[in-house]
């Protein structure tokens, strides 16, 4: 059985692993303060073309949205994001127990958030009798596999400030997003446009790990007091630092998450090319493919995914994902099922 449920069932890429037993042995200093994370943070800013952003490197993503929103609202703010968004759905209520609401605004299938869907929580948020909205949460890639084009991010970006509200962007997959054809983003736009995001390691060949970008100076001051009060300060700090070190040094965390993307887009022609439909564009390493209940079935015998939303009486779509280590012959193996089950 092969899985295609998430992008980090795999451990992590070989020259991370090598990476951190070649320095195993060397001291350093704790909590952030080693010349591999200081190393690291410096190379970020310089791929971003930005000096003056803070990059402070956490262990997961629900760690850095929890902490990162908290730190940004006072206790009567609260933050808006899709319904389908990251922080609505799939955290436990992280960021409501830390005192914060989650403003949900039904967004399309896509996951993406619109001016016209953030003015309508603002308009439905008058006064001080209700939680006032003060930071608005995307993610790139959406959680249902779209990208932000930068004319979009650019219309969030310029409606946010006009309207003095944060813009957070999630970047769980955001290699993901930076590599996919219709993207024309780069990193370096990111710290123009929003007030903080993060870069995630977790799903693209990070054992484990998210480097939190602040942009927004109004924000940076006191973010390691927090990131310690909250438990989120490893004394050995060198493990994420040297993890994104290895990524960004050779462009390797680009190029894992294109290969990502490219095992994806083949699986999608394939499913296209057998006659079927998706619930959404696939431009990303998550694709949504519809399937008559028979077929998801077959494949179910020799694959691991996730059901993901019923269409009708006789179909539903799955999703996919392919990761930094997806191996072609398991996209192979899985393209010939679905073509052997489209014969009979």
């Amino acid at each position: 059985m092969y899985s295609f449920k998430n992008d980090y069932s795999e451990g992590a890429h070989p020259q991370i692993l090598n990476t951190l037993v070649d320095t195993n042995l060397v001291q350093e200093e704790g909590y952030g303060e080693d010349r591999y994370s200081l190393e690291a943070a410096e190379l970020l800013k310089k791929k971003m073309a930005c000096s003056d952003v803070a990059v402070h490197f956490l262990t997961g993503g629900t760690q850095t949205n929890m902490i990162a929103i908290a730190a940004f609202l006072r206790p009567h703010e609260a933050a808006i994001a899709a319904h389908t968004g990251h922080i609505n759905v799939h955290e436990t209520g992280a960021i409501e127990a830390t005192g914060h609401k989650v403003l949900a605004v039904s967004s399309g299938k896509d996951g993406k958030l619109t001016v016209a869907g953030i003015q309508a929580m603002l308009d439905a948020h008058p006064d001080e009798h209700m939680v006032k909205p003060k930071l608005v949460y995307i993610s790139d890639t959406t959680e249902n596999g779209a990208v932000y084009t930068k004319s979009e991010l650019e219309a969030l970006s310029s409606f946010c400030k006009s309207h003095q509200l944060y813009l957070y962007l999630d970047g769980a997959r955001l290699g993901s997003a930076l590599s996919s054809p219709v993207n024309d983003l780069e990193l370096s736009d990111l710290p123009k446009l929003v007030d903080a995001f993060y870069i995630g390691g977790t799903k693209n060949g990070a054992l484990l790990g998210e480097a939190l970008v602040i942009c927004n100076d109004a924000l940076k001051e006191d973010f390691r007091y927090l990131m310690k009060q909250k438990g989120a300060m490893l004394a050995k700090g060198r493990l994420t630092g040297i993890q994104f070190l290895v990524l960004f040094r050779d462009d390797l965390y680009s190029d894992l998450a294109a290969h990502a993307n490219a095992m994806a887009f083949k699986l999608s022609k394939a499913i296209q090319d057998a006659g079927y439909a998706f619930l959404t564009p696939p431009v990303s390493n998550q694709i949504f493919p519809i399937l008559p209940h028979d077929v998801i079935e077959q494949l179910r015998r020799q694959f691991y995914f996730y059901d993901w939303e019923q269409i009708d009486a006789d179909h539903s779509a799955v999703r996919l994902v392919t990761s930094w280590a997806t191996k072609e012959e398991a996209v192979d193996a899985f393209i010939e099922t679905l073509k052997a089950k489209a014969v009979n």
